[in-house]
């Protein structure tokens, strides 16, 4: 429902009128929606962080990668509840936008921007991304 209030918009008079629309989807190609959702405990902690895992011990091609190659339209972020039921909080980020601001930091810092971790468990590594710091990514949000 959040993604069709976002990406779903209602088309001006005429096509209502000369053309049988009531809605109109705002691109005609495919739409890539990645999807995170982050348990609730974090939410407290880093309400202005988006994860993007960036390594994995078997070598297999990661969220990072892909958006890097040029995959995904959208990430849809979001923070479960305290009973994780239904969603505390969410942003909608796109990923052309996050692609031009990871080029222009890289060409300026010339590493990686964020924070690279690991997990606790050892099945992955991460970059983490202050998004008060990449305001232009934001297409929407909510709780945050």
């Amino acid at each position: 429902m959040i993604l069709g209030l976002h990406l779903i918009g209602e088309p001006p008079i005429e096509e209502d009128c000369e053309r049988n629309t009531d809605l109109i989807v705002l691109k005609m190609d495919p739409v890539r929606i990645a999807c995170r959702i982050r348990k609730n405990e974090y939410y407290a902690r880093y309400p202005n962080e988006i994860t993007i895992r960036s390594g994995r011990p078997s070598g297999a091609k990661t969220e990072l990668a892909k958006i890097i190659e040029g995959w995904g339209n959208y990430l849809f972020y979001g923070f479960a509840n305290c009973d994780e039921t239904a969603l505390a909080a969410w942003r909608l980020c796109d990923l052309s936008a996050l692609r031009l601001w990871l080029m222009r930091r890289l060409w300026i810092e010339k590493e990686m921007p964020g924070t690279h971790k690991k997990n606790g468990d050892g099945s992955s590594t991460f970059y983490a991304f202050d998004v008060t710091t990449m305001k232009e990514i934001i297409v929407a949000d909510k709780g945050l």
